[in-house]
């Protein structure tokens, strides 16, 4: 399996759709990377050689594309500074709710979770007396 910037990427699949499984390079990206370091799209993982990983690698590096850890990291800190300022979408993100104005009373069950059944309380009914039962 070839390893890009510590991601193993599949080795049976394409070079164009194997690069998408970094987190922050999609297809046009992905096109865009190949035709810099003049590596066909149609060549699968596998028959990679070292030479052309190590120009893929150098070349999202020289690109300045923020790629896995970097853009998690960035990602987390937009959502954690949303909270700390308290407003209206960081409070969203804190009670795990739609962030983008979508409607909450139906739908929403990806934020949301699944739903949580009501149960009602019953009073508890007065014991009777056990030795009017034994006769």
């Amino acid at each position: 399996m070839p390893r890009i910037l510590g991601v193993d990427i599949p080795k049976e699949k394409r070079i164009e759709i194997a690069l998408t499984y970094l987190y922050g390079i999609g297809r046009s990206l992905s096109n865009r990377i190949l035709a810099l370091t003049n590596i066909s799209p149609d060549k699968r993982a596998k028959e990679l050689t070292e030479e052309e990983i190590s120009r893929l690698t150098s070349t999202i590096q020289k690109m300045g594309i923020k790629v896995e850890g970097d853009l998690r990291r960035e990602h987390s800190q937009n959502i954690k500074r949303l909270i700390d300022i308290g407003c209206w979408r960081g409070l969203r993100h804190k009670r795990g709710l739609p962030v983008r104005g979508q409607r909450t009373r139906t739908n929403a069950r990806t934020r949301k979770g699944p739903r949580k059944t009501w149960v009602a309380v019953v009073k508890p009914e007065a014991k009777k007396s056990t030795s009017s039962q034994k006769k």
